[in-house]
Formats: C-alpha cells, structure tokens, sequence
C-alpha cells in the first residue's frame, strides 16, 4: 500500500493528480544598509518542477539560494524585504491555507529531540501531523512504510542522541528530519540544505533516499545544496544555478555540460561539475571587474539560450493548463489531544535526558547537604539569628539562581516547537502550557527533596505546619525561575545569551529582593521599578515569617538582647522583633502567593508573545 492513498470525500489529497510547481518571475529586494537604496538579493528568476523530480538550488555563498528557499516555501525571505513574482502549484496561486496542507520544509538544523528514539521521533511525529484523524493502525502503517523506505529500521529503537548519550549518525538524523515531515504527506518538500555537516557517503545517502522516496510518491522536492560531491550532483533531476540573485542556468543535470560548453565555459573532464559551476559563479575572490564582467556574460547567454525560451513558454502553458487545486480551510486541530501529546512527549524526554532533570536533582541534593552542614543545627541563641536570615536567604536565591541549568533543554524543546509550528502542527499556546505542566511534578520533587535534606539538619523551626510552608515557598520560587528561563529563552534563543541574561536577572533579584538591603532602606529607585516585581522578594518574606513570627531566641548570658522586643524582661528576643526590622508583616502570606502566582503567569504569557511575535 502506498503512503499517499487516493482522494476520498473527506478532501485528501490525490495520487492520481500530475502535480508540478513553478516560480515565475520572482524578484526579491530589501534596502540596503549603506546607501539605503533598494537592492535586489533576487532578480528574475523563474523555474518549473514536476512531481518525482529533484531540484537543486546551487551557488555560492550570497548568491541567494537561501532566500528563494524561503520565498518558494512561503516563508519570511528576509526582514522588511518586497518580494513580487508567482509561485504556482499545477498553473493556480494556492491560498496560504492550501499551500501549508500541500508543502514540508526541513530545515538545515536537524531540530530533534535527542532523547527519543526514532520510532517514538516518528510516531510523536505522526500524531502530531495528521490534520483529518486517522486509525491508530493507519497511522503505524504509515509510520513503519516511511522507517523502511529511510532505511532507518536497525536503528529504530535507537535514541537520537544528546551530548551525554551517543545515538544515530548525522547522516541517519537528516534522514529521520526529513521522514518526519513527509508524515504530514506534502506533494512540495523543500530542504535546507539537507547534506551540510555531512561528508560525501551520508550526503549520497541522504539525497538517495529522498530522491528514491519522491519518485514512489510523486514528490516535488526542491533543495538548496552547496558543493555537493559529483555522485550526489547527478542525483539530483534539475539544476538552477545561481550568482549574485540571478539565474545562470535552469534545466536538467545531464545537460548543464552542454549549455556550458556552448556558451564557451566547457567543463573539464574528471572534474567535479558542482565544484567548476560553484567555482565559476564565486566573485568573493576578484580582484578586478572580470569576474563580473565575465558573469553577466553567462547570465545573458543563459537568458536567450533554447532552454530559457523553452522554460518560459513551458510557464506559459503550465498556467493555461491548470489545475484547480484542492480548496482547504486552516486546521483546527483538538488541542487537548495535541497537548497531550506534547505532555507525553515532554515527559520521557525529561525522565531519560539527565540535562533536563536528572542533573539538576543531583546538584540541588548536593546543594541540600552543602547548606545543612554550613548551617548545621542552629540553636535558639540570638547569636544564630542572623545564620537563620543567612540560610533563608541562601535557600531561597541559589536554588533559584540555579534554574540557569534549565536553559539548554529549553532551547532544545523551543528549536522543536519552531520547526513543527513553521509546519502548521500546532501553535504556541500548547508549548508554553505542556512546557509548563512537565515542570511541576520535577520542581515538586526537587523541592521536596531539597527540603528533607536542608530543613531538618539547619534546625528551622521543626513543625510540621512550617516544613510544608517552607516547600510550599521553595517550590513556588523554582517555578517562578524556571518561568524566568522560559521568558528569557523565548526572546534570545542564543544559550551563551540566555545563560547570561538568567544569571544576570537573577544577580538583580538577590540585590533587591531584601536581603542585601532591607526594604526600609532600599533605594526608591530599585524599590519601586524591581523590588516589587521581584519574585525571591516574597519567596524571602514568606520564609522569613515562616521561620520567625513564632519563635523566641536566648539573649546572651548577661541579657544583652541584640533585637529589643515585648520579651526582653524574660531574657529572651521574640522572632517578630527581626522580622519588624525588615518591615516584614505575619498576615499576608496569601497575598505574597497570589503576587508570585502572578509573576510566574506574567512570564508565561511573556513567553508565549515572544514566541508569536518571532516567527
């Protein structure tokens, strides 16, 4: 059984059609920088691909391949840039609705979630992609076929791979990028360049099985690809060359040798074809003006050559010819079963990827026995007092400081959601949410066991009511750092920025928070524009009430009392007197939660804008 099956009512997309794709006329301009005035990084530059085919879009560095990639797949072609031209599917322009249910791009990062297996990269995948539901034996048919035409089935039950963990070969991981997509069954497939990174076998490989997969279901495939080896170069059906936006030659591979040696510009033999062309079309190393002089000399010969003639009239009656395409409307998909599905996802990610979780318990366990044995078994003299306010503190704003470690496997999910959202499957507000369910049941568990550890050897205040507040706090702080991590992340997704921003928002935190300075004192400035938005603030208050509104100290054995307070007569300072030192009150622990719960909603949704607004 094939992978694409027939149409039925139900709108599905037809094997029996003759699809085809072609670009006509395309023009891509932006301003430029210096003098300001447009500048064109595409001029002109038309094409025409029929269904099993592969074309390669080739050139060197700057020449604009990248650009009219994104511009076929309907993609941004670069800020503030005007692009005019026609992309037609079988001769009609598809609305945008239809153009995403028809195409699939892979990008050149392999955006894969490195804990999963293959099987489970693929089946999440199909779960994912399927706009009409499909049987769950359907779907597995669909998911194995595609294992088995990847040659991907001894490595199955083989995980990606993290940086701890070995899994596949990089060749193995184009292959499953690109499987992976053709789960949504697009008739258009565009890759990014799909053989970067990988030496000459993998990229023979790679091109192979696509090619191979194209002429069995009847694919467009159209791939940008730079100095490819020569059996690769002759995989490919078609070739459009590009220099400087323009096109050099458009046609078959077979007989770019013959337009070449035509035009005076032979091949030499026992050469690699795609290096000569790339070498030919490069004017990074000219010294003179020959270069492109010698350029617009191949562009105009490329322009009344046969085969541009015969490509301009095949245009034409592609367009007279047309088709008139399958009519959809944008996917709705039931978003409880899509964030289900991410939450599954998430979730064996996060118990086999050690970065995610497993690290992190570790080292706040270590960071537990750090803390009580620095602050091993406080007493009840007032010469401890400022110990416990020390441990509060410390306990409070290194546990979240250290959410920072929360950053990579962030950035690994979000390069995920990228990929998967530029291809229709599923928005923004289902990643933030899944993203934040996945965290709760780990940062409970951390601060459970950070607390068994720390509370008890430090000797806070050992009630029962107090240990399970004190959870409660430190809980409520790590899901405000890790929300903190999402926000940063979102808006820098550069882990060396990230990280560096997170540590310094947290930095800015421990300043303001109370206590370095306490709030009477604090400069209005900080007081008023961060302390107040500041989340440690009232973790900090609501550990320090927690510790001391019900505690009495031993003043020294002269009855010096270091805080002067209604106890003073007994020898003793009641917890309170600290806490009015920092002008901190006992009855508002419900309004610190409602704040905090605030704050962590704030950067969730400042998250999930910073999502929407980057495309």
């Amino acid at each position: 059984m094939g992978m694409f099956e027939k149409a039925v009512d139900d709108g599905s997309l037809r094997n029996d059609i003759v699809w085809n794709f072609a670009w006509q006329d395309l023009t891509v301009t932006i301003k430029d920088r210096k003098t300001k005035e447009p500048k064109a990084i595409l001029a002109h530059v038309d094409g025409y691909v029929e269904a099993g085919q592969l074309c390669a879009l080739m050139g060197p560095s700057g020449s604009g391949k990248t650009t009219l990639l994104n511009v076929l797949a309907c993609r941004d072609a670069a800020p503030g840039a005007k692009v005019e031209g026609t992309t037609l599917i079988n001769g009609c322009r598809p609305s945008a609705a239809t153009f995403r249910e028809l195409s699939s791009l892979v990008e050149q990062e392999d955006a894969l979630i490195g804990s999963l297996t293959v099987a489970e990269t693929m089946r999440f995948a199909a779960h994912l992609a399927h706009k009409n539901a499909l049987t769950k034996i359907e779907r597995m048919r669909r998911v194995e076929s595609l294992i088995d035409s990847f040659g991907l089935r001894e490595q199955a039950e083989t995980i990606i791979g993290t940086p701890i963990r070995k899994g596949i070969s990089g060749g193995q991981k184009r292959r499953v990028s690109v499987a992976s997509q053709l789960l949504t069954r697009p008739k258009l497939l565009f890759l990014d360049e799909p053989t970067s990174g990988l030496d000459s076998a993998a990229s023979w490989e790679v091109i192979s099985f696509v090619k191979a997969v194209a002429k069995r279901n009847n694919l467009v495939v159209i791939a940008s690809i730079h100095q490819p080896s020569t059996s690769t170069f002759h995989l490919f059906d078609k070739l459009l060359l590009l220099s400087g936006g323009k096109s050099h030659y458009f046609g078959p591979v077979e007989d770019v040798g013959l337009h070449f040696e035509s035009i005076g510009q032979p091949i030499p033999m026992y050469t690699n074809p795609a290096e000569y062309l790339l070498e030919l079309m490069n004017v990074d190393f000219s010294t003179d003006g020959s270069v492109h002089s010698r350029l617009d000399d191949i562009h105009k010969a490329w322009v009344q050559s046969p085969r541009s003639i015969e490509l301009s009239e095949q245009l034409a009656v592609n367009v007279r010819n047309s088709y008139p395409l399958p009519t959809f409307k944008p996917s709705k998909r039931n978003f409880p079963i899509i964030l289900m599905i991410l939450v599954q996802r998430s979730f064996i990610k996060s118990y086999r990827d050690v970065v995610a979780y497993g690290i992190r318990i570790a080292m706040y366990a270590g960071l537990a026995i750090l803390m009580g044995t620095v602050w091993l078994r406080l007493r009840n003299n007032q010469d401890d007092i400022q110990p416990y306010i020390n441990a509060v503190f410390f306990g409070s704003a290194f546990m979240s400081f250290m959410a920072v470690a929360y950053v990579p496997s962030f950035l690994e999910d979000r390069a995920t959601f990228v990929k998967e959202h530029a291809n229709g499957l599923y928005g923004p507000t289902a990643f933030i949410i899944s993203n934040f369910l996945i965290g709760i049941p780990y940062l409970f568990l951390i601060s459970v066991l950070f607390s068994v550890i720390a509370y008890w050897l430090s000797n806070f205040r050992p009630t029962a009511v107090a240990f399970f507040t004190w959870i409660m706090w430190l809980f409520l702080d790590l899901i405000a750092a890790e929300s903190l991590v999402v926000f940063v992340s979102s808006i820098f997704p550069n882990f060396v920025v990230s990280l560096a921003l997170t540590a310094f928002a947290n930095g800015l935190w421990m300043s303001v928070g109370g206590f370095l300075v306490q709030p009477n004192i604090l400069n209005v400035f900080w007081r008023y524009v961060f302390h107040y938005i500041d989340y440690q603030t009232y973790v900090f208050q609501g550990m320090m009430v927690n510790e001391f509104a019900e505690r009495t100290y031993n003043c020294d054995a002269g009855c010096h009392c270091m805080y002067q307070t209604e106890l003073a007569s007994e020898c003793k300072i009641s917890g309170g007197g600290v806490l009015d030192l920092y002008g901190y009150k006992t009855d508002r622990t419900g309004e610190w939660v409602g704040i905090l719960l605030a704050i962590v909603l704030a950067y969730r949704l400042l998250g999930w804008a910073a999502l929407v607004i980057r495309k």
